[in-house]
């Protein structure tokens, strides 16, 4: 069965981008969500074995959602994604529970090394 992933980010042209590389590596994208609040209420409907999370988006950020996903779930696999320069949110990021990051602009091959390490 292929692993269920959840990509939230603020941009329709970035979670375009994610699931289109991750369809073709094999996994099934289960749902999208443009912001922390909406990836919090699909993480619990959906429970995906993978959530790739924008780090800056409008209404509720990737560390507060990644926080509230951890919440309720303290085994999510959460890949925060963060452009150039959010090295100290990355860091707080993945002290908040990320399992890795990607940067923009995404290269598959890096994309999908980080979702095969993080889903052992």
């Amino acid at each position: 069965m292929a692993n269920k992933i959840l990509i939230v980010d603020d941009a329709a042209f970035m979670r375009m981008m994610i699931k289109d590389i991750l369809s073709k590596n094999g996994y099934e994208v289960v749902g999208e969500a443009p912001d922390g609040a909406v990836a919090v209420e699909k993480y619990k409907e959906l429970k995906p074995d993978l959530v790739t999370m924008d780090i800056t988006m409008p209404e509720m950020d990737g560390i507060a959602a990644l926080k509230e996903i951890k919440k309720f779930d303290a085994g999510a696999k959460v890949i925060m994604c963060s452009a150039m320069g959010q090295q100290a949110m990355v860091i707080d990021a993945i002290q908040a529970g990320a399992k890795d990051f990607i940067v923009k602009p995404f290269q598959a091959d890096r994309v999908i090394e980080a979702i095969k390490k993080t889903l052992g």
